[in-house]
């Protein structure tokens, strides 16, 4: 089976000298969700900047579909929607004016553009505020805005960032589902959070990363035999793996 993501031995930050993350590699296959976990400053965030192409390796490889950005910038950003931490809107665009503007990005037809705009819209409870600008719209709302444009396209792979940080239940339990669904159609997931109990369910492998290395990588239980926790949940292996180095 072909990886929508693969890293191979990727090293890098923001100085070249002193690398922030060293020898990362993982992949990410069609209909799979990969969770990305580690502390504060652990080197999740300067992985994820690695794939979308902010920051260039000074080793190694990141290939989207097995399509490096270098060699084929527009296949690679076309292959992959990303949900930021903090959301990131026009102020002076609606929020129905944010999502045409990423369907004409990503060359969404406009009867399918209705038809998504819709669902995507009453699946988060946004129907609505299409017509508000990002002012008046709550941080929750904010962040729903920027999860339904990544889910109104449809690319191979979801880069997903810290996607719980202020929605509400309701809206955690429908993105969850979201996500469920586009990986059953075959999409790549790789999703990073903090909240490790809610991952833990929906994750089929994980990467660990600790001050820079990767520490321990695969499924729930080889991360379970790695920290010598058999029947461990996440959050047991996870802080026993983390205090070990």
């Amino acid at each position: 089976m072909n990886n929508i993501l693969q890293l191979e031995r990727v090293s890098g930050g923001y100085n070249h000298q002193y690398p922030i993350i060293r020898n990362i590699s993982f992949t990410v296959k069609p209909g799979e969700m990969v969770g990305l976990i580690g502390l504060n400053g652990a080197g999740k965030s300067t992985t994820i900047k690695h794939i979308l192409g902010l920051l260039e390796p000074t080793e190694g490889t990141v290939l989207i579909k097995g399509n490096t950005r270098q060699a084929s910038p527009d296949v690679y950003r076309a292959a992959y929607s990303y949900v930021p931490e903090t959301p990131l809107l026009y102020e002076e665009l609606s929020v129905r004016e944010h999502l045409h503007f990423a369907a004409m990005a990503y060359g969404l037809e406009q009867s399918r553009f209705d038809e998504r705009v819709e669902q995507v819209a009453d699946v988060f409870q946004m129907t609505s505020q299409l017509d508000r600008l990002p002012l008046h719209l709550s941080k929750g709302m904010r962040q729903k805005v920027m999860i339904m444009i990544a889910f109104l396209v449809k690319p191979d792979l979801y880069i997903i960032d810290e996607p719980f940080l202020g929605l509400d239940p309701l809206a955690m339990r429908r993105l969850l589902e979201f996500m469920v669904i586009r990986k059953d159609e075959g999409a790549g997931i790789l999703v990073s959070s903090h909240i490790l109990s809610t991952i833990e369910r929906y994750c089929d492998r994980f990467v660990l990363i600790h001050h820079g290395d990767i520490r321990a990588y695969g499924s729930l239980e080889i991360l379970r035999e790695e920290a010598k926790l058999p029947g461990g949940s996440l959050d047991d292996v996870f802080l026993k793996l983390v205090n070990e180095v």
